[in-house]
């Protein structure tokens, strides 16, 4: 019997060695395998440095839409007086609201039912409301819009009513919309032995879909020539990028600009090519130039709200609190036992002012939205605190942005 010789896995024996003994390295293995890492290094850096310029995440272009809004295409309030009956004995008391009877007393003559005179209705399950809507561009008679419901009396809940068919007018008088149907309240309530509890607002509710339209507001969006584009915003920069994204799309001389807030656009003259004219504009995409720095300041709660344009000049803030505390205290003089005199009290107070040391604290310069906040909140100083220090710092000429007070 012959013994073969011994093969390696590829069928072939080990190269460069004997049997028993350890092979010799192959040079155009070693040869590839360096070339494999240095593709593996090439590529690892590449990765690294795509996140230096690649976007993290999509976003999504400003449209024309966003910023401007064609004239005459809006909505229109409607208000109306109605009634809400149906109440678990939550409605509205005739002592403290009156024109609840009367309104209720003008409603049954209507249904044929005459009270007799002298008769004081108490009416625990109605309640006088007022209905407000808005009726949307382009609404057509038949189609429903939604209704806020809102109580005008002294009602503690309207959960589980009804409103009764109620006319909802325009500013100009005329019928527009027929509200009525049942009311949805987000809340919940409940008293006893002098105990109350309640959830979120019980006096006001709504009725989606509750109200049908009976007439249509016309709107110019067929007439004339030019059709108007009114910007959010009085900008002179944002105008101009409008009618040049515009006519880069639908030919120069398309659209022009009359102010800082108006643009013009020359449309098609038959209705449907206007409305495909306008589906196509409004989704044009712009590129805005940088707004200009403004700070929103809301002295009611405090509120400190800035855009990404402000920056800070290198400035010197010293920021102290002071405190003023006033305390009384009763103070009762007893006459002798013999004496004739009577007791007598009266109050001692005692007022005391405490101030806070603070030191000057240097801020740095700041170029970008982060670092102003970051020296802001060096200060340690509270919101309140802040409508005063921006406001110093505006003053003195450190603060490059426009101050806006609500």
């Amino acid at each position: 019997m012959k013994w073969s010789h011994p093969r390696s896995a590829f069928g072939a024996p080990p190269r460069g060695g004997t049997a028993g003994g350890p092979a010799k390295p192959d040079p155009r293995r070693l040869l590839d395998a360096d070339r494999c890492i240095k593709l593996v290094i090439a590529a690892s850096a590449f990765v690294a440095s795509a996140a230096l310029w690649w976007p993290v995440g999509a976003q999504a272009a400003t449209r024309i839409k966003e910023v401007a809004s064609v004239q005459g295409v809006r909505a229109n309030h409607l208000v109306g007086y109605g009634l809400v009956v149906g109440l678990d004995g939550s409605g509205d008391q005739s002592s403290g609201a009156p024109f609840t009877a009367q309104s209720l007393n003008a409603l049954l003559q209507q249904m044929g039912v005459t009270v007799p005179p002298g008769v004081q209705m108490q009416p625990k399950n109605v309640a006088a409301v007022m209905v407000t809507a808005s009726l949307p561009a382009f609404a057509q008679p038949g189609q429903q819009i939604d209704v806020n419901v809102s109580s005008l009396g002294n009602a503690k809940s309207l959960r589980g009513g009804t409103l009764i068919a109620t006319p909802l007018k325009g500013a100009d008088g005329a019928l527009y919309a027929m509200a009525q149907g049942n009311l949805i309240v987000g809340g919940a309530g409940a008293s006893a032995a002098g105990s109350k509890v309640q959830i979120n607002h019980l006096a006001a509710g709504r009725v989606p879909q509750g109200a049908t339209v009976e007439r249509a507001v016309p709107t110019p969006l067929a007439q004339g020539e030019y059709l108007q584009l009114d910007l959010g915003s009085s900008d002179f920069a944002m105008a101009r990028d409008v009618v040049r994204a515009i006519n880069r799309a639908k030919g120069e001389g398309t659209a022009f600009a009359v102010d800082g807030r108006v643009v013009r656009v020359r449309a098609p003259s038959h209705v449907d090519h206007r409305v495909a004219f306008l589906a196509d504009i409004e989704n044009l995409p712009l590129e805005l130039a940088k707004p200009a720095a403004r700070i929103v300041l809301n002295a009611r709660t405090g509120s400190v709200v800035m855009n990404d344009a402000v920056t800070l000049a290198a400035c010197a803030v010293a920021h102290g609190s002071l405190s003023v505390t006033i305390s009384s205290s009763p103070v009762i003089s007893q006459p002798n036992a013999l004496a004739q005199g009577q007791t007598v009290q009266s109050e001692r107070a005692d007022i005391a002012i405490s101030q806070q040391a603070g030191g000057l604290v240097q801020m740095p310069a700041g170029a970008k939205l982060a670092d102003v906040v970051k020296a802001l909140n060096a200060l340690g100083a509270t919101p309140q605190d802040l409508l005063a220090i921006l406001q110093a710092m505006k003053s003195a000429g450190a603060l490059n942005a426009e101050i806006e007070v609500i």
